[in-house]
């Protein structure tokens, strides 16, 4: 649940809603492809959680030495710490947007919430809960759109069931994918697994599942593509940002609908300002040997960090600086498909994984993933370092 409400953020807002707008329903099936490919990958990180005591870090040191998780946790924390300025001010535009005020004292004010949930006696159990919160506040502002949209159920079954690749929707196919495919997110769900046991020990042999937060991740991507397909694509109105979508609904349904979309777009907002956090700020501490799990104080100062770093950028420049971005998106392409690869191998391990190692399908899966992350990988070095004006 938590690893689907910090990858469900405004950047998947935006990018599914301009899918559906531009598209209609006819990339629907992209759902399907990046969420089968993210439950492989989340499966196989509950299982390394659950299989070893020592986090996923400490199992790359023991694999590939002491460069190799240091590498892959200050990458993780330089990505957290750039994209976290886009949580920031998705919070400030929903709720600014909401009472028609500035977005800057609501960043200073949902950032200092998150801050403050940090320091509850158990943050593993606060943030449990307010994620599954979000994504409930999220999945019904979204289906209650769904109902208001009426859209085709069979041009939604011909989207899922006929892929094809309209012209000129190769970038937003590969944002799609590149975003919901998320392996940080998924190297995520092994601390997470390993935090739920250390909070409850009795939880150690039960079936720790990952594929409902996943497919509830599908569920609501697919929502907000086939809502933005039935009341944007036919009047031929372009979405850029996730208020674009929400000021489109306006006109057509009155204030209540544009007011609900924006409700679910802080959900997004504020569940990814805390998960995007967390993650930089835990992998961080376990590169660096100050802990891995919320207990440590040095790691709630690493989560904070990237909290108030990402809410003075938001602040100073009201967007994410192209700069801000370009850089991110330098450091993913190269951190990813280590990560990948990493989160691959030590699956694959036997002495590390004893009876929970990779099945054989999930070798194939898994190896076709890689396939797509290197792959994506290349296209977006082109992109940035061949086609960027920033380096012409």
């Amino acid at each position: 649940m938590i690893t689907a409400a910090l990858v469900f953020g405004p950047s998947k807002l935006t990018i599914t809603s301009k899918i559906g707008a531009v598209y209609g329903y006819s990339l629907l099936w992209v759902v399907i492809v990046a969420i089968f490919f993210m439950a492989i990958f989340t499966s196989m990180s509950t299982r390394i959680g659950v299989a070893t005591d020592q986090s996923l870090l400490a199992s790359v040191k023991q694999k590939w030495g002491k460069g190799a998780s240091i590498a892959m946790g200050i990458g993780v924390f330089l990505v957290s710490t750039s994209f976290q300025a886009g949580n920031s001010i998705g919070v400030g535009i929903a709720v600014g947007e909401l009472y028609h005020t500035s977005p800057v004292p609501w960043i200073i004010f949902f950032n200092a919430i998150g801050i403050s949930l940090l320091f509850f006696r158990s943050f593993y159990s606060v943030l449990e809960r307010t994620m599954i919160l979000l994504i409930f506040v999220k999945l019904f502002s979204f289906v209650t759109t769904f109902f208001w949209a009426k859209p085709d159920i069979g041009q939604i079954l011909k989207g899922y069931t006929t892929p094809s690749i309209p012209e000129g929707s190769q970038g937003l196919i590969i944002a799609f994918i590149a975003s919901c495919f998320s392996i940080v997110g998924a190297l995520y769900q092994s601390y997470l697994i390993q935090e739920r046991i250390r909070v409850r020990p009795e939880l150690k042999n039960s079936k720790n599942d990952s594929t409902t937060g996943i497919i509830l991740l599908g569920c609501m991507c697919s929502i907000v593509i086939i809502c933005a397909a039935a009341i944007l694509h036919p009047k031929g109105i372009a979405v850029n940002s996730a208020t674009d979508m929400a000021k489109a609904l306006e006109p057509i349904f009155g204030e209540s609908a544009s007011t609900l979309f924006l409700v679910g777009l802080f959900g997004a907002a504020f569940s990814s300002l805390i998960g995007n956090a967390s993650v930089g700020g835990t992998l961080l501490g376990d590169a660096l040997g100050l802990g891995s799990n919320f207990s440590s104080k040095s790691v709630k100062y690493l989560v904070a960090l990237v909290m108030v770093v990402g809410a003075s950028i938001a602040i100073k420049f009201g967007k994410l600086p192209l700069e801000l971005i370009v850089f991110a998106q330098s450091v993913t392409i190269f951190i990813v498909p280590f990560i990948g690869t990493a989160l691959y191998m030590v699956g694959n391990d036997k002495n590390i994984m004893g009876d929970k190692v990779n099945s054989t399908p999930v070798k194939i899966f898994g190896a076709l993933g890689l396939i797509i992350i290197f792959s994506l990988a290349i296209i977006n070095f082109k992109e940035l370092f061949f086609n960027n004006p920033l380096f012409h």
